[in-house]
């Protein structure tokens, strides 16, 4: 059974893999911020003088979303995690990254965007900068490779931020389902990130990134729509801007080529069980974190 590090353990990512059939495959070590600081050197090699890591799954990073309580240092933050696993490269067989779509930069995004396109541009947000950055050392590494999830979504997430669960939520409140701008996004169920992993494990992939996606992009209002069906209620749909903004989406042909078993449930399916799970836990949802867009 091989020994996996998950960073990121008590984030939205990181509990949903905590909870899956993940840890009866791999013996998962998940260890808190006070039993690892991964952006403090001394701390992380101190960590592997302990331990002996198989793979690392690196879900770890300091938010830099609008709902974030502090912004400040996100490059140095986020990019002295990565180095200090990084530098350690030599000691496990392989790190997978839980990546993002931002190295694209968002300031240029086009439909089904392809992995050699990170290089067009330098992103000009820290967060996608970072990511840039990080990309330059993983693309020329022997065993670190960058999975590239756009949007993705489940349970544990912000829902006072994150649409998909925000529109669950307000429908579940009987409240109307907002928007500020159509977009069409590429969305992945959380646990559906999962076989992903699985095979990233158990395989050598033959390039170092890969966009994690659906094969088919889909509308904020389309899933607004999806939801309001779902909860069988007819709540409304309020959108602020007119026209479509910028689509956030990447083609996924390259890890479909390798990997054949590759494949995302319907979205329908995936928020019908997001439905089903925050109807259950309603008594957790607190209405007033619904009131404001942010």
């Amino acid at each position: 059974m091989k020994k996996i590090l998950l960073t990121g353990g008590s984030g939205f990512i990181g509990r949903n893999i905590l909870e899956s059939d993940f840890t009866s495959r791999y013996e998962v070590v998940a260890p808190r911020h006070s039993e690892l600081d991964l952006a403090d050197e001394r701390s992380v090699n101190e960590f592997f003088r302990r331990n002996k890591i198989d793979v690392i799954i690196h879900a770890a990073v300091k938010p830099g979303h609008r709902n974030a309580v502090d912004v400040s240092n996100l490059y140095y933050t986020n990019s002295r995690m990565f180095f200090n696993l990084e530098r350690h490269c030599d000691e496990y067989e392989k790190m997978l990254v839980i990546g993002s779509g931002a190295i694209y930069d968002n300031r240029y995004y086009r439909p089904k965007m392809k992995e050699d396109e990170w290089t067009r541009h330098i992103p000009a947000d820290e967060h996608g900068f970072c990511k840039y950055a990080c990309e330059k050392v993983i693309q020329t590494s022997r065993n670190i490779y960058d999975l590239r999830v756009f949007g993705i979504f489940g349970k544990y997430e912000d829902y006072a931020i994150r649409f998909i669960s925000n529109a669950i939520c307000k429908a579940v409140c009987d409240m109307p389902i907002t928007i500020k701008q159509d977009r069409r996004f590429d969305y992945i169920f959380v646990e559906d990130l999962i076989p992903v992993l699985d095979w990233f494990i158990s395989n050598t992939p033959r390039h170092h990134s890969y966009n994690i996606t659906p094969d088919t992009s889909v509308a904020l209002s389309e899933l607004a729509r999806i939801v309001r069906r779902t909860a069988g209620k007819d709540i409304g749909i309020k959108i602020s801007a007119d026209g479509m903004g910028l689509e956030y989406s990447g083609d996924n042909s390259l890890i479909k080529s390798e990997c054949r078993d590759y494949r995302m449930r319907p979205v329908e399916e995936a928020i019908s069980k997001l439905y089903a799970w925050y109807w259950n836990n309603r008594d957790m949802i607190d209405r007033t974190k619904l009131y404001f867009d942010k």
